[in-house]
């Protein structure tokens, strides 16, 4: 019996040495921490004053000697948390800032060592040593070291790509100079397959056999176009996304968009007048639709009608004074929306974007062609039969309040909100209080679950609105038991009663008491405002507020508490 007392309490004794070792390394670790952030912020207030009063003394004593010990915690910090990326970053953006270009190096090498698996660090590292150190071996080796880990990485060929480009043009800079100086540049040497960009088609060849997909192929267009001396890959690239991927709906649309870029022929003078230009945008466009008219006919997919939908929203939504180039991108507008409804391939969210544009123009007839054709083909959509019902409530149609009905024939009821919603608000408008209590009424019992919640807050507004303080008091009284609710439910009606003239204290203890009842657990704000309450209202009965206090610490829980705890005290603080 003693021994096993005796081991109990050696137990003991190892458990309270362990934890107090733990939280000894714990504390140092926020020393370390702590101690980061003011030799950092230290070091810039240094600056800041330096400049200000422009003073040097000592300048490399005392900036070197923080910097060293910043460098320091960094790298013990570094060792012990060599996953936190995050202080990985914070040590590169110190070093890019207050150390030397060799130390920053080997940050990126250690970094790596450990991160190997992220490709963002290791281009963050190559575009460093590109364009801070200048160095574009470093970075075509940083990039190919990588690629060893990444070798389906598209991101990884991409920024390589762009990198060998750059190291091009800045070689080709380099030479026009020297000619220009007509310097002797010995046996430096400017292979003129280099400086064509040789090596980045190199890269090219290579990604486009690893990752075959249209989107890499296009961004890999995309970045080549940013360079003039390249004219020959530009065409090279371009000639094989054409052939390489003919099924895909990205390579038509990138075809037909380029034809915007596409200048006048040659020989031709460039459009200056206001109306040439005006024609010369309209041409143009006119290829484009072309492209994907033909694109269309060729690939008959909902993802390639999507893309020339889309193309001619974005033309007519840009922005023109011509009228007449206005209207043909409404026409083609429209010609494009017919085509993928012919051949159905029209999406959902695509027939209430062809409906909202016909009605937006008043062509109320079409719109509601459309808008029942939708509705024929997603029956099981709430969106489609809110865009027929808008298309009916514009009209002024009265068979509004029938599609309503043969609505909620249709749908489930647990996807029926939002119908109910525009249902009681069109009834707001244009039928009499009567019938829309009757429709928040049918509402309210045909609505359950989460959903209710909003549908309980619209119609105690609505009450509000139409029939003042009695109205809702009466709505409130009805749904009270009716639950779930939100705590706005509650707020609002506490709200109401404070906007009489004469605000009755008992009432607004009743919407508290009532609102504590579902949320008293978890909103510390209630329980304040309720003791605010009694102490500002001039029925008030500050000596019920220790009573409250009391009430609120048995049902808050956890940080609901502490915060409940917190706003007490600044709250009696400042009734001092």
């Amino acid at each position: 019996m003693f021994n096993g007392c005796t081991s109990l309490h050696s137990g003991r004794e190892k458990f309270l040495k362990m934890k107090k070792t733990v939280k000894a390394q714990t504390m140092k670790e926020k020393i370390d921490l702590t101690m980061l952030k003011y030799e950092i912020n230290l070091l810039e207030l240094i600056q800041r004053r330096r400049v200000r009063i422009g003073y040097s003394f000592k300048k490399d004593e005392i900036e070197n000697s923080i910097v060293h010990r910043v460098q320091g915690v960094f790298r013990r910090a570094s060792a012990k948390w060599k996953d936190d990326v995050q202080l990985w970053l914070s040590y590169v953006v110190f070093c890019k800032k207050w150390a030397t270009k060799v130390q920053l190096s080997k940050v990126f090498s250690a970094m790596l060592a450990i991160h190997s698996n992220k490709p963002a660090l290791w281009i963050m590292a190559a575009k460093w040593e590109m364009e801070d150190r200048l160095s574009s071996e470093s970075a075509r080796q940083l990039f190919l070291r990588a690629l060893r880990f990444h070798p389906e990485c598209p991101k990884l060929y991409q920024e390589y790509f762009r990198m060998e480009l750059m190291h091009a043009e800045k070689l080709r800079k380099e030479k026009q100079e020297f000619e220009k100086a007509k310097m002797d540049v010995g046996n430096l040497e400017y292979a003129e397959e280099i400086l064509m960009g040789e090596l980045a088609r190199i890269i090219y060849k290579n990604s486009v056999n690893i990752i075959k997909s249209a989107e890499f192929h296009v961004s890999l267009l995309s970045i080549v176009q940013l360079f003039d001396f390249a004219k020959d890959l530009q065409r090279e690239i371009y000639d094989d996304l054409q052939a390489l991927h003919t099924d895909d709906p990205l390579t038509w649309d990138y075809v037909a968009r380029r034809e915007l870029e596409i200048e006048s022929q040659p020989g031709e003078e460039p459009p200056t007048t206001k109306q040439t230009k005006v024609a010369e945008v309209g041409r143009r466009e006119e290829r484009c639709c072309a492209v994907y008219e033909e694109a269309v006919k060729t690939l008959r997919t909902e993802s390639m009608c999507k893309c020339y939908i889309n193309f001619c929203m974005e033309r007519f939504a840009k922005k023109t004074s011509s009228r007449l180039l206005r209207e043909k991108r409404l026409e083609r507008t429209m010609v494009a929306f017919r085509k993928a409804h012919d051949l159905r391939l029209l999406l959902e969210f695509q027939y209430k974007q062809w409906s909202e544009l016909l009605l937006h123009h008043d062509f109320l007839t079409e719109a509601l062609e459309v808008a029942g054709a939708g509705m024929e083909l997603f029956r099981g959509s709430v969106m489609m039969w809110q865009v027929k019902l808008q298309v009916l409530i514009a009209s002024k149609s009265p068979d509004v309040a029938m599609l309503f009905e043969e609505a909620f024939v249709h749908l489930k009821p647990q996807i029926c909100l939002p119908l109910w919603i525009s249902w009681a608000e069109w009834s707001e408008g244009a039928k009499s209080q009567e019938d829309t209590e009757a429709i928040f009424k049918k509402a309210v019992l045909a609505v359950t679950g989460g959903d209710s919640v909003t549908l309980k807050d619209k119609y105690l507004d609505w009450a509000y609105r139409s029939g003042g303080y009695k109205k809702a008091r009466a709505v409130f009284k009805s749904l009270q038991e009716s639950r779930p609710f939100s705590v706005d439910f509650f707020r609002k009606m506490i709200q109401f009663e404070k906007d009489q003239e004469s605000c009755k204290m008992a009432n607004l203890r009743e919407y508290y008491e009532r609102a504590l009842r579902e949320f008293g657990s978890v909103d510390s704000d209630l329980w304040m405002d309720y003791i605010k309450e009694e102490l500002n209202h001039p029925l008030g009965r500050p000596e019920h507020c220790g009573q409250i206090y009391w009430r609120a610490m048995k049902m808050l829980q956890g940080e609901s508490a502490e915060l409940f705890v917190a706003k007490h005290a600044v709250h009696q603080a400042g009734q001092l």
